[in-house]
């Protein structure tokens, strides 16, 4: 099974950014959850969404 068919699309449309409350954007091929109020890309790891603002990747 493939990372991308373990996520739960419903679920990643209920989550929200932690740190300015955005809606999140998901991107397939990176498996990452986009904040783009933040900057910052979530990863997912295993299907959990990691919504920790230390374990986010700042994008460019």
């Amino acid at each position: 099974m493939s990372e991308e068919t373990k996520v739960d699309r419903r679920m990643l449309e209920a989550l929200v950014c932690p740190l300015t409350q955005a809606t999140l954007t998901y991107d397939a091929e990176s498996h990452e959850l986009i904040s783009k109020a933040a900057r910052l890309a979530f990863p997912i790891r295993g299907g959990i969404p990691i919504m920790l603002v230390d374990e986010a990747r700042e994008l460019e």
